[in-house]
């Protein structure tokens, strides 16, 4: 993975000592609050319902074992002993105190990690493919791409005032796991004719209030050229973007506005005024980058135990059959760890959980780890001989569940047990999903499904493309819970349909088991997914379901 340089370290030591100043002068009284808030955003401090939150950094997704023990030490010595990973694949700390965050800022400094535009209108932390380096389906790795890009966007100063906060994501597959299209800009690598690597460079998608998939403004950009041609898009977005109000200022909004054909006139036009400013000197630092992204080097030796311990123990295959990825090297594969044991918090780690996947990733996984923006870990390299004892270190730590892409593994935003913004609550709800199917022993045989959940129409928890998204809001003081199918966040990604009037907390979980009963009911085989069923049939079908003991209620 990338080490900073000399000028890295030094920039972030200093806004560290900054940051700190900034924090002596809010506890002596020579900042008010209002005049402290802008500059705690920008180093990503947040006041939340009961305590400050702070949001640290995972650039691309990419940990390594010392940084985690790091965390896991901060989590220990500054906070509640765990940290909660994102769907922008940073982790949050939520009960810090203020006098502490200059020794956090300077504790993750020393395993060169910070806290810088996780928060305020700029570009915000690149995020990537979960697999990259390792996916059998990959072009090209995209860490390095994400790299130029986070060295290019910290702290440049066009781009630092943007209208609204700015999202870019970045993926080195055709098949999409980083839900390019629901990002400001969403980079997805993709071959021309003559099968060079290059982007689909797409748009103008994003969630919250006005969810929008994005529209691609490049079939094909040489990968030479990816710098320039994101700065013009910043560019004429800069220059366009509303400020008048907040709720039509991110670009999703100007791209709807000027619409898709004349705002690519003026990023081309853009681009072909910075391309010649670009001499070759980004690509000289993106082929010392790549350096650092080499591969492991990977261990020759016979997967028959492998093999032998997959026949014959029922819950290890359980694990193997959802948790495991192909990887590009069949001696491989990758490991996801689930942080959504039934029950549990989705994306909360503890701190002796930290420690062990550090320890984990060390002795299996070429010190190699991931965050993933579904909230899980990734262990990208393990060769399979070390499965079964992976897998039993994970079991005994609470971190062996078989559920990765199955109706347990839910995306939830922090709603209402943490967040100012949040109308409802996400977690209770997740977690009473979770312990539901799970007593009932439907989650196997429903099969693949993504469940997302939102405490806000803010839309953190990624509800809008979700397979089933559930949106929390408030109506007249009471928690109501809206329910959206058929959304998806891969290549294919659309936005999901309403189903009608929302329900209670209480009846949320109910709701979903009619939904899922009338999945098993209307799918043709066992085999076809909830989202084919959701495609083939419509929505009627689902609804009927939904609402029936409503209009049995009114028929009576």
């Amino acid at each position: 993975m990338y080490s900073y340089s000399d000028f890295d370290e030094a920039f972030v030591r200093a806004r560290v000592a900054q940051f700190s100043q900034q924090v002596e002068r809010r506890l002596d009284g020579s900042l008010t609050e209002d005049e402290f808030r802008p500059l705690r955003l920008m180093n990503g401090l947040y006041l939340q319902l009961h305590a400050y939150m702070l949001r640290v950094a995972i650039p691309y997704g990419s940990l390594s074992p010392r940084q985690m023990r790091q965390l896991a030490h901060i989590a220990d010595t500054w906070d509640k002993g765990y940290g909660h990973f994102t769907t922008r694949q940073n982790i949050q700390f939520n009960w810090p105190k203020l006098p502490d965050v200059p020794a956090i800022l300077s504790a993750l400094a020393d395993v060169q990690m910070h806290a810088i535009q996780t928060s305020g209108n700029c570009v915000r932390n690149v995020t990537a493919d979960h697999f990259a380096g390792a996916a059998a389906d990959e072009i090209a790795d995209p860490r390095p791409y994400a790299e130029l890009l986070r060295q290019w966007s910290t702290d440049h100063p066009e781009f630092q005032f943007l209208p609204r906060k700015f999202k870019i994501a970045i993926t080195g597959s055709p098949n999409d796991r980083a839900v390019t299209k629901a990002h400001d800009i969403g980079l997805r690598m993709v071959r021309n004719a003559v099968g060079e690597p290059g982007f689909e460079v797409i748009v103008g998608g994003g969630l919250g209030r006005t969810p929008m998939i994005g529209v691609t403004v490049r079939d094909f950009l040489p990968e030479a050229d990816l710098l320039p041609y994101v700065e013009a898009i910043l560019s004429v977005y800069n220059t366009l973007g509303r400020r008048d109000n907040k709720y039509k200022a991110r670009i999703k909004i100007t791209v709807h506005e000027t619409g898709k054909e004349a705002i690519t006139e003026m990023i081309e036009a853009r681009f072909a005024e910075l391309r010649p400013q670009f001499g070759g000197a980004d690509q000289k630092l993106l082929a010392e980058i790549r350096q650092a992204f080499a591969p492991p080097a990977f261990r020759n030796a016979p997967t028959d135990a492998y093999d032998a311990f997959y026949r014959a123990d029922p819950v290890f295959r359980a694990w193997a059959d959802t948790n495991l990825t192909r990887h590009r090297n069949d001696q491989y594969a990758i490991v996801t760890i689930s942080l959504k044991a039934h029950g549990k918090t989705p994306g909360d780690a503890t701190s002796e959980q930290m420690r062990l996947i550090a320890d984990l990733a060390e002795r299996y996984g070429h010190s190699d780890l991931r965050i993933s923006h579904e909230q899980n870990v990734i262990l990208p390299h393990v060769h399979k001989s070390d499965l079964p004892a992976l897998h039993a270190q994970l079991v005994k730590a609470g971190l062996g569940t078989a559920n990765v892409g199955l109706l347990s593994d839910i995306i939830a935003c922090p709603g209402m047990d943490y967040c100012a913004l949040a109308t409802a609550r996400s977690i209770p709800v997740a977690q009473e999903l979770a312990t539901h199917f799970e007593a009932l022993k439907l989650e196997h045989e429903i099969g693949p499904l993504k469940i997302k959940i939102s405490g806000c129409i803010n839309a953190c928890g990624h509800h809008h493309v979700g397979n089933i998204g559930i949106l929390g809001l408030d109506r007249a003081g009471v928690e109501n819970y809206q329910i959206t199918l058929g959304g998806d966040g891969t290549e294919d990604a659309v936005i999901g349909e309403k189903t009608g009037p929302g329900f209670a907390y209480d009846e949320i979980v109910p709701a979903i088991e009619r939904i899922l009963r009338a999945y098993l009911d209307l799918r043709l085989e066992p085999a076809e997914t909830f989202l084919q069923t959701f495609r083939r049939v419509g929505m009627e079908p689902f609804k009927a379901a939904l609402y029936e003991t409503e209009r049995t209620q009114d028929a009576a």
